[in-house]
């Protein structure tokens, strides 16, 4: 039986798009706030991340998305109605329906299934607990299905941005060794800087020889992509050793790579696809969960908060995070 409170707002801000388009698109408007269906619960929003997968759903690139709809995947928050036992818990969360087939979190408030919930780490605020989400899902996810160990040797292309740092934070908290690369010099606040001291630039035009350099002419375990780009992809593939795992997460339309099969199937190599999007949050909490002793130890590091918007002004945050800007973009509803 759900416990509703008495003070249950009726109505209240919720960012909009009637229509796909660009952030102008955008809007706030007062939406109902329902008592929650059984088998739900009521989160009041303090704060959620703007992904560049919110930026493209609004765009329309999300073909499961039907406006009009509040996007937002990412959140932190209260439980303010719901099972008695969830009442008043801190929370934090994030799915592929979130945002897409059902109204996100971009919202002082949010209705999930109580399958979706999970308790927020101590050590987190909510702008930061908010900002984890998809980035260390889709790490998480990657590396999981890759079977990382301890004592492997993982090569994270793109370890400068989100799910990167993620993967790399993740894949050290598991005793492997990281070699990071990235464009440039990793800002000082990078989470790849908290789990390596390997770096190689992907200015580099030598991506295989920079790959030799950083191992000591030996091979690679795992391969974790970011950029997309099919020439880094080749030469990291290229570095693989026996039974090697390369995971993809990035690519444009209709873009290709080439692979030597002969030697590919004779090191058993494997090439691993994943998006995050195919979680629904329900799916997601138990991954939440599992991130949690990282966070709390300090393993994973908080990430870094670039932004701070008020809902009001959301539409501005999306069109940072549509400009590329490095760090997280946060919504604060409170």
């Amino acid at each position: 039986m759900n416990d509703a409170p008495l003070a249950l707002a009726t109505h209240a801000p919720a960012l909009r798009f009637q229509r796909h388009g660009g952030p102008e698109v955008l809007a706030v408007e007062q939406m109902p706030v329902a008592a929650p269906a059984e088998g739900e619960a009521l989160v009041q929003v303090h704060a959620a991340s703007i992904n560049p997968s919110d930026v493209k759903n609004v765009l329309g690139r999300m073909k499961q998305t039907v406006p009009p709809r509040t996007p937002g995947r990412d959140f932190a928050g209260v439980v303010v109605a719901g099972p008695a036992e969830w009442l008043g818990a801190e929370v934090w969360g994030t799915g592929g329906d979130i945002g897409f087939t059902r109204d996100g979190s971009h919202a002082a408030y949010l209705t999930v299934p109580v399958a979706a919930l999970s308790r927020k780490p101590a050590k987190l605020s909510f702008e930061q607990a908010g900002a984890v989400g998809v980035n260390y899902i889709s790490a998480w996810i990657g590396l999981d299905y890759a079977q990382i160990r301890e004592g492997e040797t993982l090569l994270v292309i793109g370890a400068s941005g989100g799910v990167g740092g993620a993967a790399c934070g993740i894949a050290r908290g598991k005793g492997a060794k990281v070699i990071a690369a990235c464009r440039g010099q990793a800002p000082a606040d990078a989470p790849a800087r908290h789990a390596t001291d390997n770096f190689i630039d992907l200015n580099d035009p030598d991506f295989a020889a920079s790959i030799a350099r950083a191992t000591g002419g030996k091979t690679i375990d795992v391969v974790f992509d970011c950029v997309g780009r099919p020439d880094l992809v080749e030469a990291a593939l290229a570095a693989l050793g026996f039974g090697g795992r390369a995971i993809l997460i990035s690519g444009s339309p209709g873009e290709s790579m080439k692979v030597e099969m002969i030697p590919f199937y004779r090191r058993e190599c494997r090439l691993i696809g994943v998006d995050s999007l195919k979680r629904r949050a329900s799916e997601c909490a138990p991954m939440m969960d599992a991130l949690r002793p990282g966070f709390e130890s300090g393993t994973y590091p908080a990430p870094a908060i670039a932004e701070r918007h008020a809902l009001a002004d959301g539409a501005s945050g999306y069109a940072s995070v549509a400009r590329g800007t490095r760090g997280r973009v946060v919504l604060t509803m409170r």
